[in-house]
């Protein structure tokens, strides 16, 4: 089996202290990391993440390595928005999540969301002309923002001139993954 190597590229995951859904943060950065990318987690404050699992049972707790406010989204290759209800429904309310998210969308770097992580590319505009998918409980405000909403495990987005991957829940990461993968090494 083919090793992806990523030790060139560097990831920005953002998220907020509470409530982020364990396995959409910890899952994708340990399988970067693994990969040989350096990924940087970035959160409102510099205090620990407690993840849920299920949106209500507590998870893993992760240190972040910066602040939201800290952030140079310039300095990174790809954007990694985890989901978790109380994450995404917070985080898209945050100024620094929509300056990250233009600069990425500006630059035409790739933006990768999963779960209830696509709330912070509507609340900045970021779905107008793309396919996208979601936890299904999104559909309605992904489509009034000038989204297509398709119920598939993973959907790559290449229009606008930058890449959109979005995934459902957490067991569609193995999909979300291979997409990281594949927009990373120019697959």
């Amino acid at each position: 089996m083919a090793t992806t190597d990523l030790g060139n590229r560097r990831i920005l995951a953002i998220v907020t202290n509470y409530g982020v859904e364990q396995d959409e943060l910890v899952v994708p950065v340990k399988h970067l990391r693994d990969h040989g990318a350096q990924v940087s987690v970035a959160a409102v404050s510099d205090e620990e993440i407690r993840t849920l699992v299920g949106d209500r049972d507590p998870g893993d707790t992760v240190r972040p390595d910066l602040t939201l406010a800290d952030v140079d989204p310039a300095a990174y290759d790809l954007l990694l928005i985890p989901g978790g209800t109380l994450n995404a429904d917070t985080l898209r309310l945050q100024d620094a999540t929509t300056r990250i998210v233009s600069s990425f969308a500006a630059s035409g770097r790739p933006v990768a969301a999963i779960c209830h992580g696509p709330w912070a590319l509507v609340e900045g505009g970021y779905v107008q002309g793309k396919i996208l998918t979601s936890y299904a409980s999104l559909k309605t405000d992904i489509t009034n923002a000038g989204g297509s909403w398709v119920d598939k495990s993973v959907v790559r987005d290449d229009e606008g001139g930058w890449p959109l991957i979005t995934s459902r829940d957490p067991g569609d990461l193995k999909d979300f993954l291979r997409e990281i993968d594949a927009v990373l090494t120019g697959s």
